[in-house]
């Protein structure tokens, strides 16, 4: 493999990076077929034209083991190796494999999609624990936090206290006194 303007390293820790991506029990060490794809989106190998993600998907079946479902990086720099000549037409084979390494490294997987907090004035009015009246007003302290169950229900005090009891002493002094 030719050192030129990217150091494989560099290519190795996106590499990591992504073969983590989405699976807590992954090492970094291999990647599956559903990471591999989502590499070569990101960082844009997959450019619909030259390389596709039906593409994506044959080189991966074609470099992994036949009984394993994951790509270790020596297989993935074989996979890079059958893309680049794709993905850059009309350069020499390490030429394009370096800017195909040049895609791909300092990048991390993206999030596309993660859901947002709704900033619709409406949602804004009807969370606002300040407006709250009633009952639904015992249910969050002063500054909006929820009280949980003290809030939600009415809970007996049973510490034996009577607080309408009158006469001196306890409850216990009264029963030895009759």
């Amino acid at each position: 493999m030719a050192e030129g303007s990217v150091s494989v390293a560099e290519v190795e820790t996106s590499f990591q990076k992504f073969a983590v991506h989405g699976d807590t029990k992954a090492t970094g060490k291999e990647m599956n077929g559903k990471n591999f794809a989502k590499l070569c989106k990101d960082c844009l190998i997959i450019d619909g034209k030259n390389v596709t993600t039906t593409d994506v998907d044959i080189v991966f079946s074609k470099v992994k083991a036949k009984s394993v479902r994951v790509i270790t990086f020596e297989q993935f720099n074989q996979a890079m190796t059958e893309l680049a000549p794709k993905r850059f037409k009309g350069k020499s084979k390490e030429e394009a494999l370096q800017q195909l390494y040049g895609l791909i490294v300092g990048k991390e997987p993206t999030n596309v999609g993660v859901t947002k907090v709704a900033k619709a004035r409406a949602v804004d009015r009807l969370t606002d624990t300040s407006k709250y009246t009633g009952s639904h007003k015992e249910r969050f302290d002063d500054s909006g936090k929820g009280k949980g169950k003290v809030g939600r229900e009415d809970i007996p005090d049973t510490s034996g206290y009577v607080s309408a009891y009158k006469g001196s002493g306890t409850y216990d002094d009264k029963v030895k006194e009759a």
